[in-house]
Protein backbone atom coordinates (compact mmCIF):
# COMPACT_ATOMS: atom_id res chain seq x y z
CA UNK A 1 0.00 0.00 0.00
CA UNK A 2 2.75 2.09 0.43
CA UNK A 3 4.09 1.71 -2.85
CA UNK A 4 0.84 3.36 -4.23
CA UNK A 5 0.85 6.73 -1.30
CA UNK A 6 2.89 8.73 -3.51
CA UNK A 7 0.21 8.97 -6.01
CA UNK A 8 -2.32 10.79 -3.84
CA UNK A 9 0.96 12.82 -2.03
CA UNK A 10 1.69 13.85 -5.61
CA UNK A 11 -1.98 14.66 -7.13
CA UNK A 12 -1.55 18.47 -8.19
CA UNK A 13 1.51 18.22 -10.31
CA UNK A 14 0.47 14.77 -11.24
CA UNK A 15 -2.92 16.51 -12.29
CA UNK A 16 -0.87 19.56 -14.32
CA UNK A 17 1.40 16.80 -16.24
CA UNK A 18 -1.56 15.52 -17.16
CA UNK A 19 -2.95 18.65 -18.21
CA UNK A 20 0.15 19.87 -19.55
CA UNK A 21 0.11 16.25 -22.10
CA UNK A 22 -3.70 17.18 -23.13
CA UNK A 23 -2.39 20.22 -24.44
CA UNK A 24 0.92 19.07 -26.07
CA UNK A 25 -1.75 16.78 -27.84
CA UNK A 26 -4.56 19.39 -28.68
CA UNK A 27 -1.36 21.28 -30.48
CA UNK A 28 0.12 18.84 -32.28
CA UNK A 29 -2.86 17.44 -33.33
CA UNK A 30 -4.86 19.90 -33.60
CA UNK A 31 -8.30 17.24 -34.27
CA UNK A 32 -11.67 17.43 -33.05
CA UNK A 33 -12.45 14.88 -30.79
CA UNK A 34 -15.74 13.91 -28.75
CA UNK A 35 -15.88 13.91 -25.51
CA UNK A 36 -15.49 9.85 -24.94
CA UNK A 37 -11.95 10.75 -26.73
CA UNK A 38 -10.83 12.85 -23.95
CA UNK A 39 -12.08 11.48 -21.34
CA UNK A 40 -9.76 8.70 -22.24
CA UNK A 41 -7.14 10.83 -23.14
CA UNK A 42 -7.62 12.65 -20.01
CA UNK A 43 -7.15 9.23 -17.85
CA UNK A 44 -4.45 7.74 -20.21
CA UNK A 45 -2.28 10.76 -19.59
CA UNK A 46 -3.05 10.66 -15.70
CA UNK A 47 -1.75 7.35 -15.52
CA UNK A 48 1.75 8.15 -17.94
CA UNK A 49 2.09 11.07 -15.36
CA UNK A 50 1.60 8.96 -12.24
CA UNK A 51 3.46 6.29 -13.65
CA UNK A 52 6.18 8.74 -14.52
CA UNK A 53 5.75 10.44 -11.09
CA UNK A 54 6.62 7.30 -9.81
CA UNK A 55 9.76 6.85 -11.76
CA UNK A 56 11.11 10.00 -11.06
CA UNK A 57 10.67 10.04 -7.14
CA UNK A 58 12.55 6.12 -7.51
CA UNK A 59 15.49 7.58 -10.17
CA UNK A 60 18.61 7.48 -8.58
CA UNK A 61 20.48 10.85 -8.32
CA UNK A 62 23.20 9.95 -10.62
CA UNK A 63 23.50 13.34 -12.69
CA UNK A 64 21.67 16.86 -12.32
CA UNK A 65 17.76 16.80 -11.70
CA UNK A 66 16.60 18.10 -14.66
CA UNK A 67 19.07 15.59 -16.70
CA UNK A 68 17.59 12.59 -14.63
CA UNK A 69 13.79 14.07 -15.08
CA UNK A 70 14.79 14.07 -18.70
CA UNK A 71 16.67 11.00 -18.93
CA UNK A 72 14.10 8.96 -17.29
CA UNK A 73 11.33 10.28 -19.76
CA UNK A 74 13.45 9.66 -22.74
CA UNK A 75 14.01 5.87 -20.72
CA UNK A 76 10.33 5.15 -20.49
CA UNK A 77 9.71 6.18 -23.97
CA UNK A 78 12.03 4.16 -25.66
CA UNK A 79 11.99 1.39 -23.84
CA UNK A 80 8.09 0.72 -23.75
CA UNK A 81 6.63 3.53 -25.21
CA UNK A 82 8.34 3.20 -28.86
CA UNK A 83 7.87 -0.70 -29.25
CA UNK A 84 4.47 -0.53 -27.95
CA UNK A 85 3.25 1.95 -30.36
CA UNK A 86 5.53 0.35 -33.20
CA UNK A 87 3.88 -3.21 -32.93
CA UNK A 88 0.83 -1.72 -32.63
CA UNK A 89 0.47 0.68 -35.07
CA UNK A 90 2.40 -1.73 -37.73
CA UNK A 91 -0.14 -4.78 -36.70
CA UNK A 92 -2.97 -2.18 -38.21
CA UNK A 93 -0.58 -1.72 -41.72
CA UNK A 94 -0.27 2.20 -40.25
CA UNK A 95 2.35 3.62 -42.80
CA UNK A 96 5.81 4.11 -40.89
CA UNK A 97 5.06 8.39 -41.17
CA UNK A 98 2.23 7.93 -38.85
CA UNK A 99 3.82 5.56 -36.84
CA UNK A 100 6.96 7.66 -36.44
CA UNK A 101 4.65 10.78 -35.93
CA UNK A 102 3.19 9.17 -33.21
CA UNK A 103 6.25 8.07 -31.23
CA UNK A 104 7.55 11.73 -31.94
CA UNK A 105 4.11 12.83 -29.90
CA UNK A 106 4.71 10.42 -27.47
CA UNK A 107 8.20 11.49 -27.07
CA UNK A 108 6.69 15.08 -26.35
CA UNK A 109 4.07 14.19 -24.23
CA UNK A 110 6.74 12.69 -21.47
CA UNK A 111 9.32 15.26 -21.83
CA UNK A 112 6.78 18.24 -21.04
CA UNK A 113 5.51 15.96 -18.48
CA UNK A 114 8.65 15.29 -16.61
CA UNK A 115 9.36 19.08 -16.87
CA UNK A 116 6.00 19.52 -15.34
CA UNK A 117 6.25 17.01 -12.79
CA UNK A 118 10.25 18.30 -11.57
CA UNK A 119 9.29 21.93 -12.13
CA UNK A 120 6.50 21.40 -9.67
CA UNK A 121 8.27 18.92 -7.42
CA UNK A 122 7.36 15.51 -5.92
CA UNK A 123 6.54 14.25 -2.57
CA UNK A 124 8.19 10.60 -1.64
CA UNK A 125 5.54 8.44 0.20
CA UNK A 126 6.90 7.88 3.87
CA UNK A 127 9.32 5.22 4.43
Amino acid sequence: MAVVIYIPLNAVPILLATLAGLLAGWLLHRDRHDAGFWITAFIAQAWFAAILAGALILAPPRAAAWVMAIGSAVVIWIGFVVPATIVTLRYRRVAWGEVLRDCGYWLVVMVVQALVLKSWGLIPPPV
